[in-house]
This record gives C-alpha cells, structure tokens and sequence, in this order.
C-alpha cells in the first residue's frame, strides 16, 4: 500500500486528489473539536465506554466527537443507517428496485432518498442524544432558558450530521476513494489513539501494567493479520464461454471465474446485531430511564452478560446470511451467464447454476458468519475475563470491530489508487 501512496504522488493528478482528500479529513477532525454551547459530555459518554452500547458506537465511528459534545458528534452514523433502510427497502419495494436498475438516473435518485432519510435520523438522533443527556446543559453558560439551549444543540448537531455528509461526498467526487468510509477510519483511527494514549500513561513504574502492553500489541497484530488474510480470501468458481462466431470474426471461448468473497458482507452484520440490541436500551433510556424494565435490561442484556453474548452470536448470523443473499443474487447471475453463453464445467446452465451457487454461497457464508461472531464477541469475553485495569482499556480503545473497519477502508484506498493509476496509463496510451 505505501508503495502504491508514494507511486501516486508522483503523479501530479493523483497527488492533488490526495491532497484534497486530506484537507477535508482535516477540516472533519477540525470540526469534531468545535464544541456545542452549554453541552459537556465527557463524564456522560465516558460511563458508557467500557462495552458496546449505542452511544459507545457512534463515539467510536466520530472519533470521540460524541464524548466531546462536538457539532460533528452524530458523524457518518444517520449516513450509514440511512443507507441500509433504503437498501432493504430496494428489495422490498418494487418500485425502488426498479429505480436502482434505471442507471446513473435511477442511482441519482436513490441517492437523493438516501438523503432525506439522513436528515430524519440525524433530527431523531440529535432528539434522542440531548434527551438522554439533558442533564449535562450547561443553562449558567448561556444565561438562557434549556428548553431554547435543547432546541439549538438539536437543530447544530442535525447541520453537523448533515455537513459530515456533505464532506464524505465531496471526498468521493473530487478525492480519492469512498468519502464515508474514510471519515470512519479517521475516526476510528482518533478514538484508538487516545484510548492507547491514556493505556500507556498508566503503565508508570508497575512491570506488569507494561507486560499488559506487550501482550495487547502482540494480540493486536494477529487479529489484524487474521482479519487482513480472511478479508482477501474467496472461493473462485471456474466460468466458461462457448466461441460464437459474427461475421467475420470469432468471440468468447475465454475462461475466466465468478470471486465468492469468503467476507462478503464486511461488518455490515456486526453493526446490525449491535444497533438491534442497544435500541431497546436507548429508547428506554430517553423515555423511561427510572423503570424497572431499563434497569432489568442493563442488568440482564448487557454487553458483559451472557444473554447478549449468545444473542449477539445469533443475530450477527442471521444478518449475515440475509446480506448475503442480497448482495449476491444466484439467480440473477446464472441468467446473465446463461444469456453471455457462459457456463460452469460440469454443470448445467440455467436454474442448476444458481442453485450451485447458492449453496457454494451458504457454505462461504457460514464460515464468514463464524468469524464475525468470534471478532464481534473477542471484547466480551475479554472484558469477562480481564482484572487488569490497563490491558482492559487497551481492549476498549482498539476494537476488533474497529479493526475490520480500518482493515476494509485500507485496502478499498489502495484497491482505488490502484484503478485510478491504471486508468491513467490506458489514457496514455490511447493519446
């Protein structure tokens, strides 16, 4: 990857893009250090971060903008969310299906719903944030009434929500690679930064704070390295074109394959998991935060206990094979290939086609579904099995979540540059 970075500032196209890309990454950590008026929430968000709750996960993907009371607290979260509400409504909805099949138009348009439903999440959430933490308004600050002081951090976390939008999409337009993900893994970067930053600060004099270090680190670099190799791995299925033959000249005959992803869905089930069991949690702490059924749920359906632990495992399965079967339609491909003349050896073309890839994808996906639940669950059973205050804060700081996001976002970047040179010395050529 630095390889590919120092080939590319070489060129003086690339190296503009570059440079824009890391102004307006920039400008986002600028932002997220720009605080609300009268909103102060680092002893608030800070008694939420030894597991994984709601809150926890949009401090982590903005980069503790959250536990800062920044205007950019929400981040790229209601982007995100909105994003997979308007998928799964393009499978539900015939008439969205149709629409994401009408080309540049039709994307043009679901992007601009996508929009919209970010902007109604982003009012939900800011909603749901200054209820939950109204206690933390600050009125002797503004010497004005917190019903007008609410109203206000409403509506500049809603303009933050959306200004992050706007930067993630001009990054895609005018930089290099996708906008979203690169605001996550700046802010995934910054939360892991501070959380090892404050790590190292407690290890002082004790041998055994320091020993935790080393065994974290060295934990650290066999996660990534796992995560990196299962991320690269695919099932090739061996495709075949029949020669037809136009005129004069001769087509197919070539053998090329279909790639299965082995992590098709990337963390897209882990974020679906989590978001479904800390909703509960988040509802019943804005409007019934003295009940008896919130308190029951944090006792009994916290990220330490057991209940959510084998409930997280079965939900991150089923999202993961429903992902599947959304991003990669066997039927869908056994007509194309079926129309293109192509075929698998050894198998018949048309509805048997895709019933072998649909359970080559079952298999794929079942051991993609496993290693998401053993990398989603590392930090529960670590936190359960952890006494040492300092190798528990470095477990925190570097998620394995936050880890698989980093490792996608890295090589989607190199994937990027990658393409955009190889476009440049095919425009070479031709001229």
């Amino acid at each position: 990857m630095f390889k590919t970075l120092a080939n590319a500032f070489k060129i003086k196209e690339l190296r503009k893009k570059i440079l824009i890309t890391l102004g307006l990454l920039i400008l986002f950590r600028v932002g997220c250090a720009l605080v609300c008026p009268g909103f102060n929430l680092k002893d608030a968000v800070a008694g939420s971060s030894s597991g994984t709750t709601f809150f926890s996960l949009m401090n982590l993907l903005s980069g503790d903008a959250l536990s800062n009371g920044s205007i950019l607290a929400l981040g790229v979260s209601p982007y995100i969310t909105a994003s997979i509400v308007i998928q799964l409504l393009t499978v539900a909805i015939p008439a969205l299906e149709r629409l994401s099949k009408q080309g540049e138009d039709g994307r043009r348009k679901i992007q601009f719903y996508t929009r919209i439903c970010a902007l109604v999440l982003a009012l939900a959430q800011a909603i749901g944030i200054v209820v939950s933490f109204q206690g933390y308004v600050a009125t002797n600050v503004l010497n004005l009434p917190q019903w007008l002081i609410c109203t206000g951090i409403v509506l500049m976390l809603t303009a933050g929500g959306m200004f992050t939008v706007w930067l993630g999409e001009k990054i895609t337009q005018v930089g290099v690679g996708n906008g979203m993900s690169l605001l996550i893994f700046v802010g995934i970067i910054s939360s892991a930064s501070n959380g090892i930053y404050n790590a190292f600060l407690q290890v002082g004099e004790d041998i055994n704070n320091l020993w935790s270090v080393i065994i974290y680190i060295v934990a650290l670099v066999l996660v990534f390295g796992l995560i990196v190799f299962i991320d690269s791995s695919e099932r090739r299925v061996g495709v075949k074109y029949a020669k037809q033959i136009k005129g004069r000249r001769m087509y197919g005959g070539q053998d090329t394959f279909i790639p299965i992803k082995l992590n098709a869905s990337g963390v897209m089930p882990i974020i679906f998991a989590t978001s479904l069991l800390t909703l509960p949690q988040l509802v019943m702490s804005i409007f019934w935060p003295n009940s008896d059924a919130y308190i029951w749920y944090q006792t009994y359906m916290g990220t330490s206990s057991w209940v959510y632990i084998v409930f997280l495992a079965v939900l991150i399965f089923a999202f993961a094979f429903f992902y599947a079967q959304i991003t990669f339609d066997t039927d869908d491909i056994s007509r194309r290939l079926q129309q293109q003349g192509g075929f698998i050896p050894g198998i018949r073309p048309g509805k048997t086609t895709g019933d072998y890839l649909k359970k080559i994808s079952k298999r794929i996906t079942l051991f993609g579904a496993v290693f998401l639940a053993i990398i989603a669950l590392l930090p529960s059973l670590a936190f359960k099995a952890i006494d040492d205050y300092t190798l528990a804060t470095l477990v925190n700081a570097f998620s394995t979540t936050g880890l698989m996001i980093i490792v996608s976002v890295a090589l989607e970047f190199d994937k990027s540059l990658e393409a955009q040179m190889l476009m440049r010395n095919y425009k070479g050529f031709l001229d």
